[in-house]
């Protein structure tokens, strides 16, 4: 062989290790991972281990497929625990190079994956949740992810700040303190869509303090319209003036992005100054500085939508950047 191909061959070697990296530190599911091997593999990859806690397989296209029949024992395979759990690459031997870092890296990913949490029995249910939230598996298996988790007849699904999921029974009660987008009351084979939803939800959400006013739970069932806004900010390709504004205007003061959050989520001025603790000629004072920076007026219903939309969006922004 070449230098020249030996020099090839390195440098995709070295881009699939940072790419399962990457999948390793934004805490990838099984499905995500097997997907990316089987795409970089170009040939189906499965994960399974003989209890059957963990069945995934993956076609180089990223569809997911259930199993037909055992690993055949020639195929490329890479343990992943101690209980027996393996990774294969339904191909021939022996393999290319970049074949077996895929295995070896995606393996490495999987074994990461699964001792994100401790305990056998966490293990199973981490990845179960992964089942029933990704929208690529199928119903079926999805269904018998369900049957694992013991999961009521209606369920939401809950995206917490830190990146991670919660489901829950509909009416249950969050004892949690991350912020959290919480999706909407459905069947758990629909959980992929309330997931969506809650995740859309979270973007919503604020810290609840005077540098970051806002609600820190949103249920995105209460969203409405509101929830068309987050594609449309993402999409916006220049700087977005109202946002700007906001942005010039809390400059000004240490109190004024919870002043203007007040005056935009409470159903008068009075009821605004009494959130905030100040007297109502005191708020007065502050909407006049503010109207003056920001360039419309606050007392108008017109002018607080406009207001309520501004902070909806900066709260999307920043989350698109975090």
């Amino acid at each position: 062989m070449r230098l020249a191909d030996l020099d090839v061959e390195a440098a995709v070697a070295i881009r699939v290790i940072a790419h399962f990296d990457l999948l390793v530190a934004s805490r990838a599911g099984l499905p995500a991972i097997v997907a990316s091997a089987a795409e970089l593999a170009a040939c189906p990859v499965r994960l399974a281990d003989p209890t059957g806690r963990h069945a995934v397989r993956m076609l180089p296209d990223g569809t997911p497929q259930s199993p037909s029949s055992a690993p055949d024992p020639t195929w490329p395979t890479a343990a992943v625990n101690a209980v027996g759990a393996a990774l294969w690459l339904e191909a021939p031997r022996p393999v290319p190079t970049l074949q077996a870092v895929v295995l070896e890296r995606a393996a490495a990913a999987v074994r990461a994956a699964l001792e994100r949490t401790a305990g056998q029995a966490h293990l199973d249910e981490s990845a179960s949740l992964e089942l029933v939230l990704d929208a690529r598996v199928s119903k079926s298996d999805r269904l018998a992810a369900v049957r694992r988790l013991r999961l009521p007849a209606r369920v939401r699904a809950i995206a917490l700040e830190d990146g991670t999921a919660l489901v829950l029974a509909h009416d249950a009660r969050r004892t949690q303190k991350q912020r959290a987008g919480i999706g909407p009351a459905v069947a758990p084979a629909d959980l992929p869509a309330s997931w969506d939803a809650a995740r859309l939800a979270l973007r919503l959400t604020a810290d609840g303090t005077d540098a970051d006013p806002g609600p820190r739970v949103v249920h995105a069932d209460e969203l409405g319209v509101l929830a068309l806004l987050i594609p449309a900010v993402d999409s916006c390709p220049r700087t977005v003036p109202d946002i700007q504004a906001l942005h010039r205007t809390a400059a000004t003061a240490p109190w004024m992005l919870a002043t203007l959050d007040a005056v935009a989520s409470t159903g008068s001025l009075r009821d605004a100054a009494r959130t905030l603790n100040v007297h109502h000629s005191t708020l007065q004072g502050r909407l006049a500085h503010a109207e003056v920076v920001l360039g419309w007026p606050l007392k108008e219903p017109a002018g607080r939508l406009r207001l309520q939309l501004a902070l909806a969006s900066r709260r999307i922004l920043r989350s698109a950047t975090t």
